[in-house]
């Protein structure tokens, strides 16, 4: 999953895509790298961030979106917003799926929404909201209390009549370094829910205040966290940096296949 920010303050790539013909650009970009789905991001989510309105963000969004489905027709487009009637407005100009920070918290008509949509829905935990959510985060076990409240949400789902469901632990989002490095280690734990698993930590600051880098110089870091996230049942790596994604998922695939084929000949 390529990410393609068109804000203004995001905090890798604010501003370099926040024009259409960039963001057109940059789609392209990703696609010939080998990006399966493109996540088109209008509001920044980043620590602090301030908050943007529903007129700014479709202003935003909108014309990007028609633009690269005008270009690239056959796309996989995600939309990151956690309003429902952004992800109904987007879905209807030709969007395939939602990626909603708030797993349904900040909006409540997000559900019924995706149900009536009938698309797929990116699921992911956050504690607070992006204003307050790294003032000081609590858990006393995080990885149960996160797996718990993904159960409550997919069982709201379920109930509202949501099939197509993507779980994502929402690493950085109301969690401190410590927090984020228990739950990549604990990772295989998500697996009991069946689903498919979306890994967003691209250059975050596990990696770059851990490493005392910058977002800038923390593409190894991020390499290394997703080779993690493949080894313990990650289906979805959502990445600034293809390229690296797709090698990294390649070989992966040819790890995979040579212990497989190393079992049998055991066999």
């Amino acid at each position: 999953m390529g990410v393609l920010n068109i804000t203004g303050d995001s905090f890798y790539d604010g501003g370099l895509y926040n024009e259409p013909d960039k963001a057109l650009s940059r789609t392209g970009e990703m696609l010939m790298q080998g990006a399966d789905i493109i996540d088109i991001g209008a509001v920044s989510t980043r620590p602090g961030a301030a908050p943007v309105s529903a007129g700014e963000e479709r202003d935003k969004l909108l014309p990007v979106l028609k633009k690269i489905l005008k270009k690239y027709p056959e796309t996989i487009i995600s939309i990151d917003t956690f309003r429902a009637e952004i992800a109904r407005e987007a879905v209807e100009a030709g969007a395939s799926m939602i990626n909603d920070i708030s797993g349904g918290s900040i909006d409540e008509r997000m559900f019924e929404t995706i149900a009536s949509l009938n698309v797929p829905y990116i699921l992911m935990h956050m504690q607070g909201t992006p204003e307050n959510m790294q003032s000081d985060p609590q858990y006393e076990d995080v990885t149960k209390e996160v797996l718990r409240w993904l159960a409550d949400r997919v069982h709201l789902l379920r109930r509202a009549g949501v099939n197509d469901i993507i779980i994502d632990p929402g690493f950085g989002f109301g969690k401190t370094t410590e927090h984020n490095y228990t739950l990549m280690n604990q990772l295989e734990f998500f697996s009991i829910f069946q689903l498919p698993l979306l890994v967003g930590i691209s250059r975050k600051s596990m990696i770059h205040k851990a490493l005392k880098i910058s977002p800038q110089d923390s593409l190894a870091g991020t390499i290394a966290l997703n080779y993690q996230s493949l080894l313990k049942g990650a289906s979805i790596l959502r990445a600034h940096d293809v390229p690296e994604a797709v090698q990294t998922v390649g070989i992966f695939n040819l790890m995979k296949k040579n212990s497989e084929a190393q079992t049998r000949s055991i066999c």
